[in-house]
């Protein structure tokens, strides 16, 4: 193991599931000290006990500024300081032009956009020079979306909101990147489905997209974000590193 995280604190919201659960496990193996949030507690504590090592699991919604504020005081006191932020903890649902309800728009733009600009706000102040900052994206933000307008509009605001702190943080020594994957074999694009049938015939459309010809797995979107982590990626800063299979790229 090359232990490229070795003595690192990381903290990767929507830690529970998915590309974040992934993202963990590489983390700790890679020698970091990761803290991961989840809503729900029951969901947290099994994905701790999966990830195992050097793992602490604290019930946040990125949300809440309460929750923020609870989680980065914990960090501060368990760790005193933070090395990588992965800004990983968004969802959606599909809904068209004309179907779109106020409480799903406050939803996705309340965790995806005002989550994410709350959660690395403050986290800022646990953090210094050599820092990574990590916001999740999607191929959506680059692209047109059928019934997922909502979703994608607020991934593109996450694309740009790598791009000004980029320069807000020149000063710092901090970086800031957007992980932008495709579709990816996760709880959160099955919960897009209704049905077994649906769900198969969702993996299925979106492969056919994909030139690779297949979805992605959790666990490949988790090796570029260990790259965006690590001193690997030291002369990168306000990019978006596409991990779609080159749905969005050709």
């Amino acid at each position: 193991m090359s232990n490229r995280l070795e003595g690192k604190v990381a903290v990767i919201t929507g830690g529970t599931s998915g590309i974040g659960l992934a993202t963990a496990k590489r983390f700790v193996a890679e020698g970091a000290h990761v803290f991961i949030t989840g809503r729900r507690q029951a969901e947290l504590d099994k994905a701790v006990n999966e990830i195992g090592g050097a793992v602490t699991g604290i019930r946040s919604d990125v949300a809440s500024l309460d929750d923020l504020d609870r989680l980065f005081d914990v960090v501060r006191e368990k760790r005193g300081g933070l090395d990588i932020l992965f800004a990983n903890a968004g969802g959606g649902d599909l809904a068209s032009l004309g179907m779109i309800t106020e409480e799903q728009f406050d939803r996705t733009f309340g965790t995806n956009v005002r989550g994410t600009l709350f959660t690395v706000q403050k986290a800022l102040p646990l953090m210094q020079s050599g820092g990574s900052i990590i916001l999740t994206g999607s191929t959506t933000g680059s692209k047109g979306t059928p019934a997922f307008s909502v979703y994608s509009a607020s991934k593109a605001a996450v694309r740009n909101f790598a791009r000004s702190w980029a320069l807000d943080l020149k000063d710092s020594g901090i970086r800031v990147n957007v992980l932008s994957p495709g579709a990816t074999l996760t709880p959160g694009l099955q919960g897009l489905a209704n049905s077994p049938e649906q769900e198969k015939a969702l993996v299925a459309g979106l492969a056919a997209q994909t030139p690779l010809g297949r979805i992605g797995q959790p666990e490949e979107t988790a090796s570029v974000a260990l790259f965006l982590a690590s001193e690997d990626s030291s002369f990168m800063t306000g990019a978006e590193v596409f991990v779609d299979g080159g749905m969005a790229q050709v």
